[in-house]
């Protein structure tokens, strides 16, 4: 088990109430939201099955889209789409995935 793709697959989970909720507030928002977090988990499944720095490289793009995710929820508390209390709940595990990508990364 590959334990970064299964905690960035129940971030997943755990986010899309709040990604529906925001994407009836804000289609577009919502939809850069899903694509980021996505790509969370589609680029770690990749990266581990390359090698050297091709890994790193989807490692980092991983990092960059989990750095898109805490934006978009964070425009989103500011428009009040959702509360920073929300946006605290999933950020433990989106931290956790943050976390292991630096580690895979570096």
């Amino acid at each position: 088990m590959f334990e970064a793709l299964e905690v960035s697959l129940q971030f997943l989970d755990k986010l899309l109430p709040l990604e529906e909720r925001i994407r009836r507030k804000s289609p577009r928002l919502g939809k850069q939201l899903a694509d980021a977090a996505e790509s969370i988990s589609l680029n770690l499944g990749e990266g581990r099955r390359r090698r050297g720095g091709d890994a790193r490289h989807h490692y980092e793009m991983a990092a960059g889209s989990a750095s898109e995710v805490t934006t978009a929820l964070r425009v989103a508390v500011v428009r009040r789409f959702i509360t920073a209390d929300e946006l605290a709940a999933v950020d433990v595990l989106l931290d956790r995935v943050r976390a292991m990508l630096w580690r895979l990364a570096h």
